[in-house]
């Protein structure tokens, strides 16, 4: 992934998580900015990661001097750790939502089911 796909990745999260989150309280919206540059973040390296595990496949074959052993692809352990931190901080911005706000906008009910479907 080039850095100019990554960056329109991480504007556009930033621009849609910022949607979902600007009715959170004044005085949390400092750290609903940073978890939200996180997440914004988090996507578009998860994004570069199930790339590169689409393209090479989960298992490598690394050489070690005279024979090679196989493994589990690089990618795809930092996919794994990456994808646990990014529900995490995801579920941290959603107990932020105020608990009076419908939750019936799209986008959110999107993302609920995306975390839904994550933690089954």
């Amino acid at each position: 992934m080039d850095s100019i796909k990554r960056k329109r990745i991480v504007t556009n999260e930033v621009k849609r998580l910022t949607l979902i989150f600007k009715e959170v309280d004044s005085k949390k919206q400092r750290t609903v900015k940073g978890l939200i540059d996180e997440a914004a973040f988090m996507r578009a390296t998860l994004t570069e990661l199930k790339e590169i595990i689409q393209f090479e496949g989960v298992i490598d074959e690394m050489s070690q001097g005279d024979y090679s052993i196989i493994r589990e692809h690089p990618a795809l352990k930092s996919y794994n750790s990456t994808i646990q931190r990014y529900t995490t901080v995801t579920e941290k911005l959603l107990n932020l939502l105020p608990k009076d706000t419908p939750k019936t906008n799209d986008d959110v009910t999107e993302f609920f089911d995306f975390l839904n479907k994550r933690v089954e």
